[in-house]
């Protein structure tokens, strides 16, 4: 459902992503773990088609992502970091907005925004402006803004970031329950995220792929077992600039 070869980017002296390849399959999800200036936002926006890279592709659901960017992003639903929305709006409002940029109309519009905002269990919060609603309520309005057009793959940028314990597992209990039918990359640098919700985690470290592996392999790269430890190994002194 993604293939992503040997993605490049750089800022001026500045090598912010270098050569990330991976592929993604339906019923994956990945855990993009990195440092904090690793490279794992830029990676998610040139996926997304939302920054050119100085080289490499993206394919999503088989279209390529910088040669037929509608196409691609039409298979594509993205949650950027923040899950920025229009405050005023009430997610109802926000989610309708979403929906007729995506072509939906009449019928197909209004179920389309029931179905997602039923999926993310908005509730009473739906008719309400979201600049009143909390970080979790927020989040979900924005996960489920990704889901509306039901796209077969899943761009996360840090969920669950900032978030309280019993919101991060409101979050993470929705990555699941969709995860099934879906190709998920959740982008992050929080480690209990990949033993919450992900089958896979990559590591990238100063722009470059440091390991792919499932969790519990990854784990077994350290004697301690603690995947913890194997990240602080695989990025050690890779802290990006």
């Amino acid at each position: 459902m993604l293939l992503v070869d040997g993605l490049e980017k750089r800022f001026g002296p500045v090598v912010a992503v270098d050569g990330v390849s991976f592929t993604l399959s339906a019923g994956e999800v990945l855990g993009f773990l990195g440092p904090n200036g690793a490279g794992k936002t830029t990676t998610m926006r040139m996926i997304a088609g939302y920054l050119e890279p100085d080289r490499g592709s993206a394919k999503i659901d088989g279209v390529d992502v910088f040669e037929n960017r509608m196409a691609a992003r039409a298979r594509l639903g993205y949650l950027p970091e923040g899950a920025p929305a229009y405050p005023e709006m009430t997610p109802n409002g926000f989610l309708a907005f979403i929906g007729r940029a995506r072509g939906l109309k009449g019928d197909a519009l209004e179920s389309a925004v029931k179905r997602a905002a039923d999926r993310v269990d908005l509730g009473r919060a739906a008719k309400r402006p979201i600049e009143t609603l909390s970080k979790g309520f927020k989040r979900r309005v924005g996960l489920a803004a990704a889901l509306l057009h039901d796209p077969p793959v899943l761009i996360l940028d840090e969920p669950t970031d900032g978030l309280d314990p019993n919101q991060k597992h409101a979050v993470r209990s929705l990555i699941r329950d969709i995860a099934p039918e879906k190709a998920i990359v959740v982008s992050t640098h929080i480690l209990e995220e990949v033993d919450a919700v992900c089958t896979r985690a990559i590591i990238i470290a100063q722009g470059r792929v440091r390991a792919d592996e499932t969790p519990e392999d990854l784990a077994k790269m350290h004697p301690t077992r603690r995947l913890d430890a194997v990240f602080r190994e695989l990025t050690a002194g890779r802290e990006a600039v």
